[in-house]
């Protein structure tokens, strides 16, 4: 299984998809995905948050058909609560220095029973053993300061 969005695997995240831009999700594809896969999901955090990982996006119940594309911004699946405390994304934005970002993608063997809002303790919870495969794509960015 594969994930990718319009930057490169450990390359800038495009400022757009940052609090410094328009703040929307970026593009991603993702392709390779076992036939016996029955949904995704998708798990976006910052391990180089000042309080340990900060969790920008956490979505399941997304469809999984061969490969598919989510569009820039686009609503898929099931949302949960980020770290701000509401549902969607949550645009990098680092406090200082440069950050990494990952856009982890699961597939599962079922779809998720989990009300809209939890939190990814819960899902974490639910998914356990039911794992069929995994890709991630890393960004990372760093904000100009200067130009704020």
């Amino acid at each position: 299984m594969e994930i990718k969005s319009v930057f490169e695997n450990n390359g800038k995240i495009p400022v757009k998809y940052t609090c410094d831009g328009e703040g929307v999700s970026p593009p991603l594809e993702i392709t390779g995905i076992p036939e016996s896969t029955r949904s995704l999901v998708l798990i976006v955090d910052d391990p180089d948050a000042p309080r340990g990982v900060f969790n920008h996006f956490i979505v399941w119940n997304i469809v999984a058909k061969g490969s598919i594309k989510i569009g820039e911004g686009e609503k898929v699946g099931t949302q949960g609560m980020n770290d701000a405390g509401k549902l969607g994304y949550l645009g990098p934005c680092p406090p200082s220095g440069t950050h990494r970002y990952y856009f982890r993608v699961y597939a599962l063997d079922i779809d998720m029973d989990l009300e809209e809002g939890s939190i990814r303790e819960s899902l974490e919870d639910e998914i356990i053993g039911h794992f069929i495969d995994s890709a991630q794509l890393i960004g990372i960015y760093s904000r100009d300061f200067a130009k704020l």
